[in-house]
């Protein structure tokens, strides 16, 4: 294993903003301290600082049920512990009896944004040459579609943040919409701190989040926009631009397509019409487009944005506004989307989703099978078309027609997933159910061979970070027991179904073989290899065979085949659910400083626990005062997906016709047991962030 003398020098596991930081072993360890000791490392996202859940990160490396050996279920519902050969031998006999029955679609892939970029190549590899399935996706679909399809759309590229972080920190004004960083990347506010100084940060949400209380005392605005609004807002502050002047005309004539009919497009978004619909007062969305015109400015999106079924227009409205103001591209000043998995960039890159070979490829174009097929050494006509986006692909599973079979990989979807009782029920029906993970968690409890695989502390690969930058993830431990890296299981899994492809089992090996599959593609990473990625220097994709990093890949033209970002007009749709009746309060879901996604493995942690160690829901006091509730009585939250019980907090910050709930937590105590799995027509995004609920005391 590679260290240096100081330690192995890594980065953390959990956000897209991936603070380096040093991990060694102790020279002495008391029972119940961590395998290791985290340092914080100097580096550009984070500086030296993590947060809880960074300084924390080792204690789940020897968590209590850490699953070391290979686990089939038996007819009684319980575990027995199994060799590897016994149980990959099972597997691969359940995967021909599927596809016997069903044919090669019947056995489907769910993998994850938390994966190295290595595993990511090999899980689509995999699902494409051994098992010859179309039927993969990952949960990115439920992170970034939304802005990724709009940045492809608008700049004919999609990489997170086209810049690096540390441009922030010159910025006089920061749009931030649909984000929470205090709680989410606690590092990131670093960045922040200049616009905020100035008094220019602008937040966006219908709550005053923790990020929203950086801008109390003048130092910035808080835009408590109702849920469900921010295409409104977005259009009316676009409608504000171009009639106050404020349009950046040489820049939208030089470096732009299409104005005239984003022109035609917002004429109906006046600020009185727009106030109406979002509640935020006119004067205010005037003071906002002021501040933002006066340049060395910045509008960021995250997930509270694009978690929405007209998310891919929501990002939309977002570039058209920031390409009116000339930010996009501009030194000085930008736009980004806040990548929210700690690989959920390079994830989606290489494979894992259902319409995309390695190298941001389309897996229809015929040139690019053509080229993926030469890296992987088979037949272009061998590789299945597009397959099915994430929520369909849970949908069919156990269903007439859909999958019997499935892999999970890097991930936890009775949890994370919209309408989660639907997807526990649906993976009931599986016939076999096969799930990669360390610990017997929620999903991994539903299966029916659970394989062990190594921590991110075990294991070498790489990550890309939120600003396209790829970093090297460096082992500091050997992996427990007969835990094993998901690289070896898929090929010896490869080998066991007679893949025509050749699998490696050594990440670097794995790595050199992606830049060979994405060489050419628009994430080309074929320039890179590990040795550049040893120290610290910058290293951002594209990076072709020959050619140099790209920290600013929109300096001097977009991504389409004429260099110009297009305007793309778009309207404003009813949301697929609404409150119609006294009675009923919008629901939005978020995420706890002191957890992360699921809660898989901030819930192994006891201090991160005996902090938040229970859903808590948010309400206003007005708003529990009407139905008779006071701080900490319990209430039950329902609709006509589910109904859940949680205590309640409660803060004037939050808008009276909200309650957010933390979606961290398992069992009845699911948030997205309540979520919308209705999604975006374009990128299909659920609808995590406006779902309808009634509340009453319990």
């Amino acid at each position: 294993m590679e260290r240096t003398s100081g330690g192995a020098r890594t980065h953390c596991p959990y956000c897209a903003l991936q603070c380096a930081m040093t991990l060694t072993e102790p020279a002495s360890r008391a029972p119940g301290e961590p395998l290791l000791e985290v340092a914080g490392r100097d580096f550009p996202t984070n500086r030296g600082g993590l947060c809880k859940k960074g300084w924390t990160s080792a204690v789940v490396l020897d968590a209590p049920g850490r699953v070391t050996v290979p686990l089939v279920k038996q007819p009684d519902g319980s575990f027995a512990e199994a060799s590897w050969d016994e149980a990959l031998d099972l597997v691969v006999d359940r995967v021909r009896a599927a596809q016997a029955a069903g044919g090669a679609d019947a056995v489907g892939v769910f993998g994850g944004g938390g994966l190295t970029n290595e595993k990511a190549y090999q899980l689509g590899k995999f699902a494409r040459t051994a098992l010859r399935t179309s039927r993969i996706d990952y949960n990115g679909r439920f992170c970034m579609s939304s802005a990724a399809a709009a940045a492809n759309r608008a700049f004919g590229l999609d990489r997170g943040l086209p810049f690096p972080v540390t441009d922030l920190d010159a910025a006089r004004t920061v749009l931030l919409l649909g984000s929470n960083p205090a709680d989410t990347m606690p590092p990131f506010l670093g960045h922040l701190e200049g616009a905020r100084a100035a008094g220019g940060l602008i937040v966006v949400d219908p709550r005053r989040s923790s990020t929203a209380r950086l801008t109390a005392d003048g130092v910035g605005i808080h835009l408590a926009a109702a849920p469900g609004t921010d295409l409104a807002l977005l259009l009316g502050l676009a409608h504000l631009v171009i009639a106050e002047g404020l349009v950046d005309r040489a820049y939208v004539d030089a470096r732009t397509s299409g104005f005239e009919a984003l022109r035609r497009s917002v004429a109906e978004w006046w600020p009185e019409r727009t106030a109406a619909v979002t509640g935020v007062p006119a004067d205010r969305l005037r003071e906002v487009v002021r501040r933002l015109a006066e340049g060395d400015a910045y509008i960021l999106t995250g997930r509270g944005v694009e978690q929405h079924a007209d998310g891919t227009d929501t990002a939309q409205a977002a570039i058209n506004l920031a390409l009116l103001l000339g930010l996009p591209g501009t030194a000085g000043s930008g736009y980004g989307t806040m990548t929210g998995q700690g690989n959920g960039q390079g994830g989606r890159e290489h494979g894992q989703k259902a319409d995309q070979l390695p190298g941001y490829r389309s897996i229809a174009d015929p040139a690019a099978r053509a080229h993926v097929a030469a890296v992987w050494g088979v037949d272009p006509d061998s590789i299945p078309g597009p397959g099915v986006p994430a929520v369909q692909l849970l949908e069919s599973a156990g269903a007439p027609g859909g999958v019997s079979c499935l892999f999970v990989h890097g991930s936890n979807p009775v949890i994370s997933a919209p309408n989660a009782g639907a997807v526990r029920a649906a993976f009931a029906r599986l016939d076999t159910l096969v799930v990669c993970d360390f610990l017997l968690g929620d999903t991994a409890a539903l299966a029916d061979v659970v394989l062990p695989i190594a921590q991110w502390a075990e294991e070498d690969g790489t990550m890309t970070n939120l600003e396209g930058r790829v970093l090297r993830r460096r082992r500091a431990l050997e992996p427990p027991g007969q835990a094993r890296s998901e690289l070896w299981i898929l090929a010896e899994l490869a080998r066991r179904l007679g893949s025509a492809a050749q699998f490696d089992t050594d990440p670097e090996t794995v790595f050199g073989e992606l830049g060979r599959a994405s060489a050419g593609g628009k994430a080309d990473y074929s320039g890179i290899d590990y040795r550049m990625l040893d120290g610290d220097e910058p290293v951002h994709w594209p990076f072709p065979a020959g050619g140099t990093s790209t920290p600013r890949p929109f300096a001097e033209r977009f991504g389409h085949p004429d260099g110009l970002a297009k305007f793309v007009p778009v309207k404003r749709r009813q949301n697929p659910e609404t409150p119609s009746r006294p009675d009923e309060l919008w629901l939005v879901t978020g995420r706890l400083l002191e957890h992360y996604q699921s809660g898989a493995q901030t819930r192994q942690v006891p201090e991160l626990m005996d902090a938040r160690p229970r859903l808590v829901a948010t309400m206003h006091p007005t708003t529990a005062s009407a139905r008779g509730l006071a701080e900490g009585d319990t209430a039950v939250f329902a609709n006509h997906r589910a109904s859940i019980s949680a205590p309640i907090a409660l803060d004037a910050g939050i808008r009276p016709d909200t309650v957010f709930l933390p979606f961290h937590f398992p069992g009845g105590d699911s948030a997205n047991l309540l979520t919308s799995d209705a999604v975006d027509p374009t990128s299909s995004m659920p609808e995590f962030k406006s779902a309808v609920v009634t509340v009453a005391k319990a």
